[in-house]
């Protein structure tokens, strides 16, 4: 019996290739797309899930008030871990976390420039990084010795298998010994390291200090099996306060590893989202285009009623009953469910490379995983059965009486569930587009921002080796060979903002005033260099003004955050330093672009250090003449690194990636989700044309015009996207404004944003059932005709 169904099953695909080909590429691109949203919903879910600690394992964090309300964040204190081990026996391990810089790692003539982390040796015991080679009690006994991955080893060391106790040059001073050798990390990871060193070699580099106030690490901690996350919070809670006699009044929280990747937003001291809303919404949205697919086939099947109804009345004559025939429509949607999900699979493996390109992750499918294919099998399963359940039920009901008289029609009513269902469809393409055109306005926005600078023609280039005793010899050559406008060295890069900080004084600030202000360093040729714009005063001149070394540069935001009339000559203290006001800048953007900018001092070299030299260069040049002269002048004065040079306005662009990443996903499964619906459309109005042929015929030899028969048959199309437009744009103005509100600096919702989508829509869906609306309309009527 059900060999015969599926024969029968067969012979229809077969016979209707049209529809079948719609059917079956409609729920194809719809499960292939559906499945490519899973692997990345499931990648973003297991993340830092694979290790097996991870239930107890928490990164510790920092709660303060400002302004009266609550603010987190996650850098901790280097003394925390130590001072949680000692305190507390609920704590199994702590391990601190600090990135270890971009060293110049070098074995013979195979030279590196690559980033790590300074760890604790428990890292290694709290996480679960596979150790490819290395005793794992014995990694870090001492602060020469150093792991690093596979891939690192295979840099530097080539093809030779055993590395470990092999020596590494650090920088142009130092060896380390590889101790260990991990497996590259896996995509699923918010580690990002290339080799790890000891703490202790930290300390040897005079990086580690011991300061409550500097919130500058990671600090991750172990619970013992049976401690209470919630009792051991509140005991350790006070501890900054404690240990720094009063001077910090942080409080000390922890975060779970499996909340931390999704869950990291907090508003008020309290769990407020973070990256599980975007991966809900793409959850959302795998599921609305499998539904989108599901519902084409149903209308394909429905509205092909009248082809099978001679069928289901002979089997009802011959003795089916309608649970028999509901099976038989059933295994024919799983047949071509079954048919759609092979082809969804190749389309997956052809399109995974571009994909993953697209979300940044390398996203994989495990064909030899058995769960992988129960998984699909289930899909195709309930995709068929979805996709079945309506025309089964619907085909199954049909009178034997009246389908045998041929007195059976369908009805054409003013509603019926299958203008219902292209409703649906429609209402969530149209919020799809809606969505998209809002994000994308939303990043252009962003990047329309007054950023404060002039980022054409300026690179940044970090300090390493050589560089820093040679740098007055490098900016000598750059200025008096022509090759650069000006040059300038910052503690940071324009584009990030490494360091802030609320323990600023001045005159006048009111007791219990916690205002951050973010802050770097500079010397001379800052304004001219970086295209600031200068407000009052001057720029830094250490040539003509000797005691610039303490001089400072307020921003317009924190002139007005000190209240200062006339701020130049004014003493402001940072770090027990006094620092006297020489000018004031406009604002402009290091962090984010759609948060406001916080008040900024840009402090002389007294506070902080150089790591990074800023090179206007000369317009006269082309960028890869000036670049390739400044890297000979570097390769002279610093010859044992590579030249690595970063343009500001790549390094500005890096701040809206991820926006870019998520509008190009919801643009994308929007055009998907507009596609499938229009298959489904051009099925429906072609089997439309077809069933009214006779019906074209007679009104075209009465006179009637291609126009008014095209009309006649789109009119109902129009109609079911205009209802879906009424229904869509309340539900797209709720979703998109909650999406809004994660940005402070954002746009507004006009409906002008709505008019586009509706009028795309509706546009779309007319050129696809006009193709065979005027496909009818132009047909000779004698063919139609001539059985009458």
């Amino acid at each position: 019996m059900i060999r015969n169904y599926f024969k029968i099953a067969w012979r229809n695909l077969w016979k209707n290739k049209g529809y079948s080909l719609l059917n079956i590429g409609g729920l194809a691109v719809g499960m292939a797309a559906a499945m490519l949203i899973l692997l990345m919903v499931q990648n973003e879910r297991s993340m830092d899930m694979f290790h097996h600690k991870k239930d107890r394992l928490y990164i510790a964090g920092n709660q303060s008030v400002f302004d009266g309300k609550i603010d987190t964040w996650f850098w901790t204190p280097k003394p925390l871990g130590p001072a949680l081990s000692e305190e507390y026996p609920e704590v199994g391990h702590t391990a601190r976390y600090a990135s270890g810089g971009r060293f110049l790692f070098s074995n013979g003539d195979r030279k590196i420039n690559t980033s790590g982390a300074f760890i604790d040796p428990d890292f290694l015991n709290m996480f679960d990084f596979p150790l490819l080679e290395g005793d794992k009690k014995h990694l870090f006994d001492n602060p020469s010795n150093m792991v690093i991955t596979a891939a690192t080893a295979k840099k530097i060391f080539g093809k030779e298998r055993q590395v470990v106790g092999k020596t590494i040059k650090i920088d142009s001073t130092d060896y380390a010994t590889v101790t260990g050798v991990l497996d590259d990390l896996p995509g699923n990871t918010q580690f990002e390291f290339e080799y790890l060193l000891p703490w202790s070699y930290m300390k040897k580099l005079g990086w580690a200090d011991e300061s409550w106030g500097n919130n500058s690490v990671s600090t991750f901690v172990e619970l013992r099996p049976n401690a209470d996350r919630a009792l051991v919070e509140d005991k350790i809670r006070d501890i900054t306060k404690r240990r720094s006699n009063g001077q910090e009044d942080n409080s000390i929280i922890l975060h779970s590893i499996p909340d931390w990747w999704l869950r990291s937003k907090f508003e008020n001291g309290k769990i407020a989202g973070g990256r599980i809303e975007m991966v809900r919404m793409f959850t959302f949205i795998a599921c609305f285009i499998l539904l989108i697919a599901c519902i084409n086939f149903m209308n394909l099947s429905t509205a092909r009623s009248e082809k099978r109804a001679r069928e289901v009345g002979v089997r009802k004559v011959a003795g089916a009953g309608r649970y028999s025939l509901i099976g038989q429509f059933l295994g024919e949607s799983i047949l071509i469910a079954s048919v759609a999900g092979i082809v969804s699979l190749g389309i997956v493996l052809l399109a995974i490379p571009y994909f993953n390109s697209l979300v940044n992750h390398p996203l994989s499918i495990d064909l030899g995983n058995s769960q992988f294919w129960l998984l699909t099998i289930g899909v195709i399963l309930i995709t068929g059965l979805l996709a079945g359940s309506y025309p089964a039920f619907f085909l199954s009901s049909f009178k034997p009486v009246k389908t045998l008289k041929g007195t059976f029609r369908q009805t054409h009513s003013g509603f019926n569930p299958r203008k219902a269902l292209v409703v649906v469809q429609f209402t969530i393409a149209i919020i799809l587009i809606v969505s998209t055109l809002v994000i994308h306005r939303q990043i252009q926005f962003g990047k329309d921002r007054e950023d404060g600078y002039d980022k054409n023609n300026l690179v940044y280039i970090m300090e390493q080796g050589d560089i820093p005793k040679n740098t007055e010899l490098i900016k000598s050559e750059l200025l008096h060979n022509n090759i650069a406008a000006s040059v300038t060295r910052t503690f940071s890069p324009l584009t990030e903002g490494w360091s802030n900080t609320w323990g600023i004084e001045w005159r006048g600030k009111q007791e219990g005033d916690k205002t951050t202000f973010d802050r770097f360093s500079a010397d001379e040729h800052l304004v001219q260099t970086a295209g600031l714009t200068l407000v009052t005063g001057r720029d830094f001149d250490l040539a003509k003004y000797p005691t610039d070394s303490t001089a400072v540069l307020l921003s317009e935001s924190a002139v007005k955050a000190m209240g200062f009339d006339n701020p130049i000559g004014e003493i402001i203290r940072d770090n027990d330093t006094d620092m006297h006001v020489v000018g004031v800048v406009k604002d402009f953007i290091m962090r984010s672009p759609y948060e406001p900018i916080p008040p900024m001092l840009i402090e002389g070299f007294a506070v902080f250090g150089f790591n990074t030299i800023h090179i206007k260069f000369n317009p006269s040049l082309s960028t890869a003449e000036a670049l390739a002269k400044t890297e000979e002048i570097f390769k002279k004065y610093n010859p044992a690194y590579p030249f690595v040079y970063h343009f500001v306005d790549e390094a500005y662009a890096q701040k809206f990636r991820e926006s870019q990443r998520t509008g190009t996903l919801a643009a994308l499964f929007a055009f998907l989700t507009i596609f499938i619906s229009c298959l489904g459309l051009f099925g429906l109005a072609a089997y439309m044309a077809e069933n009214r042929t006779k019906e074209i015929g007679v009104r075209k030899v009465l006179g009637a015009s291609v126009f008014s028969i095209t009309k006649l048959l789109s009119r109902e199309f129009v109609m079911l996207v205009l209802a879906s437009c009424i229904i869509a744009f309340p539900i797209a103005y709720w979703l998109m404004d909650r999406f809004l509100q994660n940005f402070n600096y954002r746009i507004s919702l006009g409906w002008g944003i709505f008019i586009v989508a509706g009028a795309g829509a509706l546009i779309l869906a007319l050129l696809t059932v006009s193709s065979q609306a005027i496909k009818a309309a132009v047909a000779n009527p004698a063919k139609s005709l001539k059985t009458e």
